[in-house]
């Protein structure tokens, strides 16, 4: 007797499917070869890889994944399909995904889509079937890598050469790629608490969670453009200034590291991520590249004022070197377990903080929550 029900129509729309050839090529000359499973085409990045479990919804659409080659981990990727709700920007961000097994017939009261559909609809190549423990291994041991995907019917060409001919993230101003156009002001779900400040918020590829959160604590937020400049931000009169997360290289954002020269000290400033990086850089630290980076949703970091250990999610692949802060007199606040890298610091003089990780996605869940009531404490006692 045949089966009935909605799991088994999609597996049979998926046999009828004509499965695409896919392969990832890295820099060093090796070639994975699987199958593809979103949109049929290339795409060159910087091949990376993520330890999260979930969450790959909210890793696609996470702008600081600009031009980034994204591959998971974790073996089955996919199996709670997709939904509007579980995003971080307006788009798929990454420039390519890699995993070892996608689900095609996702089971989750959400799901709206297949991760397959998803990722064809937004034209983003994806390649499955691919040893991805491998691939991580090789990142761990030589370093994140320059690479090409290609998913379709023919013969993709010579992938390594794209690869090696790409030039790859260092240098590269991505922020004012992913950046707001124009100032706005966040329209974001109805928030629960009265506006008590005005907060300015610079756009460098921010993940909307932040804005929910500085929302529902009180917070008018005007979001705007990444070359904004310090007379620009001060004329909106806030009450703080927050600076997002975003990809691409902290020493090429130039104009946002003179913008906050400028407004250190003048009201209370919040960095996360690429926010804390231009902070350091403004400060007068240096920044370098880590091997590989830290990407995912368990990584240990300690605060260095309480003791606390804070499980924490992580996307960068730049890092202030806490040697550079000692130098020109910034305290370091919290560590890396890890790799004992700066994960935060801190000028109480000049009223400006910032952490290197992500307290919005809340791994934790909670542990790293204090740290949006710190920025509003700073803003009631300005």
């Amino acid at each position: 007797m045949p089966r009935s029900g909605t799991i088994h129509d999609r597996e049979l729309r998926v046999a009828k499917q004509k499965i695409l050839r896919g392969y990832v090529a890295l820099e060093d000359g090796t070639i994975h070869e699987g199958a593809g499973f979103g949109a049929a085409g290339e795409s060159v990045g910087e091949v990376v890889f993520n330890t999260a479990m979930a969450g790959y919804q909210e890793v696609l659409t996470d702008p600081s994944y600009t031009r980034q080659i994204v591959t998971m981990t974790y073996p089955l990727v996919g199996n709670y399909g997709v939904n509007e709700t579980d995003i971080e920007s307006g788009r798929v961000q990454v420039a390519g995904f890699i995993v070892k097994e996608a689900c095609p017939y996702p089971s989750n009261f959400t799901s709206q889509k297949s991760l397959g559909d998803y990722l064809a609809q937004a034209g983003i190549v994806a390649v499955s079937g691919v040893d991805t423990r491998a691939i991580t291994r090789k990142l761990r041991i030589t370093g994140a890598m320059k690479g090409v995907l290609y998913s379709g019917e023919k013969d993709p060409g010579d992938l390594v050469d794209k690869a090696r001919a790409w030039g790859g993230m260092v240098g590269l101003d991505l922020a004012k790629e992913v950046s707001c156009a124009k100032p706005f002001v966040w329209k974001g779900p109805k928030a629960t608490a009265p506006e008590r400040f005005h907060v300015v918020a610079f756009d460098f590829g921010m993940k909307y969670n932040q804005l929910r959160i500085m929302a529902g604590m009180g917070c008018k937020i005007t979001v705007v453009p990444a070359a904004s400049t310090a007379a620009q931000v001060l004329a909106h009169n806030p009450d703080g200034i927050f600076l997002s997360n975003g990809p691409g290289d902290p020493d090429a954002v130039t104009y946002a590291v003179e913008a906050v020269k400028l407004l250190a000290g003048k009201k209370p400033v919040f960095g996360i991520c690429l926010g804390h990086q231009i902070i350091g850089l403004a400060l007068g630290g240096k920044r370098f590249k880590l091997k590989f980076g830290h990407r995912g949703v368990n990584h240990p970091v300690k605060n260095l004022d309480t003791g606390a250990i804070e499980i924490t999610s992580q996307n960068h692949g730049f890092c202030i070197d806490d040697a550079s802060l000692r130098e020109c007199g910034v305290r370091m606040t919290h560590v890396n377990l890890n790799d004992h890298t700066c994960e935060g610091l801190e000028d109480r003089e000049r009223r400006i903080f910032s952490v290197q990780y992500h307290p919005e996605a809340a791994p934790g869940p909670h542990d790293s929550a204090y740290l949006f009531n710190k920025f509003v404490t700073m803003m009631e006692h300005a």
